[in-house]
This record gives C-alpha cells, structure tokens and sequence, in this order.
C-alpha cells in the first residue's frame, strides 16, 4: 500500500499491472534472487511457521532464480484460487484492495542491487513473492487476504484506511503466531528479512504482545527499521474469524475518539508475552 498519490506509469494497465518480462531479469538479478533465497530458506525451518515452509515446498520455490509469475500462478491457482501479476511497485490502495478481493497478489518485478541486501524501503520481487507468496497456498491464511481485499474497499469508503493499514502491517508483514510451546514468523517483512527474522523471535529489545483487533488498530508503526512491538495471533483461524465474523464500521467510529498509541506502548490491558527492553532503538539514538 502506498502512503503518497501515485501517477500509473504509461507501460501500466488501468489496473496498474505489467507483463513480468521474465526473459529481461539478467544472471546478476537471478543471482541475486539465488543469494537472498539461499540465506532465508536456510535459517527458516523451525523459526516459520510450518505452513510457510510447506508453501514453498508445494509451490517448487527454489534457488533457481526469480520465479515466472505464469508458472507460479499455474501452481497457486490450483491450489487456493490465487494469482501473482507484476506491478512497477508500489500501487494505490484501492488498486491493492481490488486486486486482493479477486484473489490476485501483485508483486513488484524488479530485485534489489547487492548495495540494498539487508534494506530497501520498497518492497522488491523477493520480498512480495519469497514473503507473501507461500502462505497464500494455505487455505486459511488466502481467505484472509482476501477478505481484507474486501475489508479494504470498504474502508476505503469510509476513510479509515489507516487503521486497516495498520492491521496489515502487523499481521501480513510482521506478524507472530503461536505454533505448539514456541512463537514463529509468518509476517513477509520479517521472514524475507535475514535481520528482522532474528530480531523479532531472540531479541530481547522488542515488546511481543497478544493480537488485539482494536488494539493493533490503534497502534502506530514504523518502515524504517525492526519493529518496537510485535503480535502474536493464535492461529490463522481466529486471524480470518476476525475479518468475517464483524462489521467494522463501529469499530472505525470507536477507533476515532481513542488517541493514537506509540509505537513502543504497553498496556496495563495489553496480554504482555515479552515485555520489551526497547535497548535497540535506544542504543541507536545514543
């Protein structure tokens, strides 16, 4: 989602996708592809959860080079109903929102130069499609995107996009899940993050909170570095539950008189898993 309007580049269709022009990718970008897949598949099993290695197992995402959107949508497809188009980068909300409710996940074509290895602040090819791409062969978790595709154009409607955004940043992007006595990564950021996927499950620097739908809403968050606060969902099922089984309207008209909660705040109401030492952060402001 973006945070500025966005002109639609001339090459884009009225709904801002682009053919992927797999053929036009270079050895360096596959190279690429190669290094940053090489190093997160290596570090994920038993730190994502399982549904995430068991995606880029039944979808054959490999280190052999950035993906053809075409094949991966043939696999997808037969699996969960979704597809992978190729946009120039970042779209407008409610072209993010209409791709989503028909189940189509638009990723970014181009990868990251070796100079932006560990940090680039939109999202590339490995990012959208190694983070996201996975759990969209889970049943569950696709409904969910979907129903936030929905979710979204609603509130669209409604002028309450931020909180929804917030809802996405930190459950798609950089969300936490209890999987048996351990939490694991399923957020994109965090699992397509070398980083991150240390930070957020070994550091004691951050705050790891149970989910709260209105709490989450109210919550600030930050693009520019690791997460002062993480939470933690039970399980993909109450994750979707949560999108279908309520109007949001209330809760937006609620969410409108409550202040607005830093991105480091703990509640005496929170359900504190860690509460966090924020000596990361700190340590960067000395």
């Amino acid at each position: 989602m973006a945070n500025e309007p966005l002109i639609r580049p001339i090459e884009a269709a009225p709904d801002w996708t682009v053919p992927q022009d797999w053929d036009a990718y270079t050895p360096q970008d596959h190279a690429m592809w190669d290094r940053l897949f090489e190093r997160q598949a290596s570090m994920l099993p038993g730190r994502a959860v399982s549904e995430f290695t068991d995606g880029l197992d039944v979808l054959r995402m490999t280190r052999k080079g950035i993906p053809d959107f075409a094949e991966l949508s043939d696999r997808l497809m037969k699996l969960t109903g979704w597809q992978v188009v190729a946009v120039p980068g970042l779209v407008p909300d409610r072209v993010f929102f209409e791709h989503l409710a028909n189940r189509r996940f638009v990723a970014a074509r181009f990868i990251r130069s070796p100079e932006q290895l560990d940090y680039l602040q939109e999202p590339d090819v490995f990012h959208d499609v190694f983070g996201h791409v996975p759990l969209l062969a889970h049943p569950v978790f696709a409904d969910y995107m979907q129903a936030y595709g929905e979710g979204g154009l609603k509130a669209d409607g409604l002028g309450a996009i931020e909180y929804l955004a917030r809802l996405y940043w930190y459950t798609v992007e950089f969300g936490l899940i209890r999987q048996g006595d351990a939490l694991k990564l399923y957020g994109a950021g965090i699992v397509s993050s070398h980083g991150e996927s240390l930070f957020a499950l070994d550091d004691a620097s951050p705050n790891r909170l149970g989910f709260d739908l209105k709490r989450v809403m109210r919550t600030r968050y930050r693009i520019d570095d690791y997460q002062q606060s993480y939470f933690v969902i039970d399980s993909f099922d109450d994750l979707l539950n949560h999108t279908t089984q309520m109007d949001f309207t209330p809760l937006y008209r609620e969410l409108e008189s409550l202040t607005d909660l830093d991105v480091d705040t703990v509640l005496p109401e929170d359900k504190v898993l860690n509460r966090g030492t924020q000596a990361y952060v700190r340590a960067k402001m000395l």
